[in-house]
Formats: structure tokens, sequence, C-alpha cells
């Protein structure tokens, strides 16, 4: 890649190979660095497909990376500043060695200087402490995203985002199917969201909500949208009901109502902010296996009840 022969900024690198969630919550570390090197040129090394949410935080730019087996594509020696956001492990620290960066932000490690590794903080935390630990001011309340370019296909709707990317994050497709029932009833304007890997868990929802009386066919948005359209609809909803996913983050970072259901991963350290938000988990249940192709049992206790008593709580 000749990124750094393109452009006479000194470059910047936040390495974070990761998901949609995955970037939502570094958007706060990623804020601080904007404001904090405004002469360099901010390239973010993540997926492909993550380049459209880049958008929604601005100022950054792309660097496909699609994960950590091979080198980044940059030149040795082309970047200021490398930053690994990704983790602490062996991998991601010889990704960004590899650059040969005149400084590196990352956490404590062998020929290394930075804050140790502390398990158990909430992300947005984490990468904002890591920064405030070298001198960089980053707040993990700045969390929130620019509004996408194109305006909600269905304005005021709740959202039902059935899909997650693993199994252990699944939660039984009847049991969407029934919480979609009841908010239909309440006068909810029901969408079903997902990728386009995730549209027949979002068919079967609707046919079994068809077979409880309500008619869903219009708001079968599963595997229709891309990612600025999807994260128009969470911008614009009423509500949003979601396992802990990248939908779930989207309606933390445009301030929506959410009824988050967890699994393996713990909420407090991937949970939403402060706000109008509920968080529906069995911990001492919890298993913990994220790569698991089964629902994690602290998903698994969260019932169809628990979900719509948590959405009349909100008072939406």
């Amino acid at each position: 890649m000749n990124t750094a022969e393109r452009n006479d900024q000194p470059l910047l690198l936040a390495l974070r190979a990761l998901k949609l969630g995955d970037l939502l919550v570094a958007v706060p570390a990623l804020r601080g660095l904007r404001r904090a090197f405004p002469e360099h040129r901010i390239l973010y090394a993540a997926p492909a497909w993550i380049a459209e949410a880049l958008e929604l935080v601005g100022g950054i730019h792309h660097l496909p990376t699609p994960g950590l087996d091979d080198p980044l594509t940059v030149p040795h020696g082309a970047v200021d500043i490398a930053v690994n956001l990704h983790g602490n492990g062996a991998e991601s620290r010889l990704r960004i060695e590899e650059l040969g960066a005149n400084r590196v932000v990352a956490h404590e490690a062998p020929g290394i200087d930075g804050p140790a590794w502390t398990s158990g903080l909430p992300e947005r935390e984490r990468w904002t402490r890591l920064l405030n630990w070298h001198g960089i001011e980053a707040d993990p309340l700045d969390y929130r995203l620019n509004l996408p370019a194109v305006p909600s296909s269905r304005p005021g709707a709740t959202v039902i985002h059935v899909g997650a990317a693993y199994g252990s994050r699944l939660w039984p497709v009847d049991r969407f199917a029934d919480v979609a029932v009841e908010l239909a009833a309440a006068g909810h304007d029901v969408v079903l969201t997902g990728g386009a890997s995730e549209r027949g868990r979002a068919e079967q929802t609707a046919a079994l909500a068809k077979l409880k009386g309500a008619n869903l066919d219009d708001g079968l948005l599963a595997g229709r949208q891309g990612l600025a359209e999807f994260a128009a609809t969470i911008a614009e909803a009423r509500l949003v009901v979601s396992a802990d996913t990248g939908a779930a983050h989207l309606a933390s970072a445009y301030g929506r109502p959410s009824v988050v259901l967890f699994g393996p991963a713990p909420a407090e350290e991937w949970g939403p902010p402060p706000g109008p938000h509920k968080v529906l988990t069995a911990v001492e249940l919890r298993r913990g296996d994220v790569f698991s192709a089964d629902p994690d049992p602290a998903l698994l206790a969260v019932s169809v009840r628990d979900v719509v008593d948590a959405v009349e709580r909100l008072g939406t």
C-alpha cells in the first residue's frame, strides 16, 4: 500500500482488526487521537467492510486489514505513531513492532512502556486509560457517532436485531418472535435487522410471529441494508432489542433506548454506558465461551417476559 506516498502528512496508525462493536467501543480513543494529533493522517487498521462505519466516526481513514496473520500493508518506517488498540497479545505486538514507528502507544510488554493490562475494565475505559497513561487526553463518554448520510427508511421503528457473530450470542428465534408479537400488539412498528447471513433467522422470526398474528413481512430488513442504512435505522429507532452486538453499540452511540441480552461476554466490560439502556443476563450461569456454537446459559436464562418487562420499564 502506498498510503504514505499519496499524502505528506505524518501517519498515525491505530490497529484494531476486529468487528463493528469493537470499533464502536474504541470511538472515544479515536476521538482523543484525532484531537491530540490534528496534523496526522490517522489510519484505522481493520477489516475492509468496516470502512462505511468509519465515516460515522469522522476524521479517520481506513487501512483494510483482515486480521493479524500477515504484516500490515504499510512500508516499514512510514508510520510516525503506532497505537495498539487491538489488545496486548503477541500477534498484535508483532504487527505493531514491524511498522518501525517513531512512537508506540501500547500496554506494558517486554521493551514497551505503558500501563499494565488490567482485566475487567469497561472497554471504552480500557482504551482511553491507555491513551491517558501516554499523555493523550481521551474521555470514555465521548462515544457518540455522526449521523449517517442517508435517512432511515423506517423512522420511529422498534428494531429487533436477530443476529450475532457467534452462536454463543444467538437468543432463540422463537423468543425473538414472541417479543415481536408482544411489541407489535402494544403499538410498536417492528422491524427485523441483521446481516446477509442472518436473513434466514429473520425470516424464521417473521414466520413464527405471523402464526401468532403479527405480520412483519414489510419489516424484514435483514440482509437488505448497507451499513449506513442499518445505522440510520438504529439512529432513528424508537427502541432496539439486541444481543451483545454492533446493533446494541449503535443504539448507545445514538442514545436510543435499548434492551441488550448478554451471554458469554461480561456486561461490566462490554455493556452500554449510562443511559436509556437495560442489560439482561444471568451472571451466575455464564459459561463465557464466546466462540461456542451454542447459546451461553446466561443468555438462555433471559425470558421473553424479561425482555417485555424491560421495555415497559424504559417507558418507550
